[in-house]
């Protein structure tokens, strides 16, 4: 428990974690039109947090929609080093990505929370959705099972100069520091990619669980 008047570091993230899944979304005129909104959130969060999601903001600003719409398919639909899809990093296309995403169900069951049959539950922006709304410490724990993952594809961004890398810096903001054997795990995938399939292996969860990764929600 908590003590008295003190929160706990995943308490004081919902706002964060909500910003930074509907930046992550595909930039549609809804998001868009939210940008207002969204900014004047960012401004009530901690500078470490914050600055990144401004600069990114002030992207959206000066893209027009269609080279953001673009940028977005090309970034994250057809780059799979870019994939949004956390559970990807660390199961590839293999059958026990099934059953990481049905755990994720669970969790996301656990706390009264049900997906849409559109949703896959390792999309990143539906765990910051989750994180936010739904149970901030049981969502702060799946980002931080997920941050070997989550800081390969910082990185990648980053690499690529792309605009996104901004709201990826925004989310590692909002977690512990990277630990010795993190660090590890963030190198091993580098080097070796994600696993490839391990064939003969009967499947842990219903063949809906096993959709490709792409960019966008599914």
């Amino acid at each position: 428990m908590t003590p008295a008047g003190k929160r706990s570091p995943a308490a004081r993230n919902p706002a964060a974690w909500q910003v930074q899944s509907l930046l992550l979304g595909y930039p549609d005129e809804r998001l868009l039109e939210q940008t207002r909104l969204v900014r004047a959130v960012t401004d009530t969060l901690p500078d470490r947090v914050a600055e990144p999601l401004l600069r990114f903001l002030g992207h959206l600003d000066r893209t027009p929609a269609t080279d953001l719409a673009a940028d977005y398919v090309t970034t994250f639909d057809h780059r799979k080093r870019n994939c949004l899809f956390l559970t990807y990093y660390a199961h590839g296309d293999t059958r026990n990505r099934g059953a990481a995403l049905l755990r994720l169900k669970q969790t996301y069951a656990a706390a009264g929370l049900r997906l849409t049959d559109e949703e896959l539950p390792d999309h990143l922006c539906v765990v910051l959705e989750f994180a936010a709304t739904g149970d901030p410490e049981a969502g702060q724990r799946l980002l931080t099972e997920h941050r070997a993952g989550l800081e390969l594809l910082r990185l990648a961004l980053r690499d690529a100069r792309s605009a996104w890398a901004d709201v990826l810096d925004s989310v590692s903001a909002t977690l512990p520091p990277l630990a010795g054997d993190e660090r590890e795990a963030v190198a091993k995938l580098a080097a070796q990619g994600p696993p490839e399939e391990q064939v003969g292996l009967a499947p842990f969860a219903p063949p809906e669980f096993m959709s490709a990764p792409t960019g966008g929600r599914s």
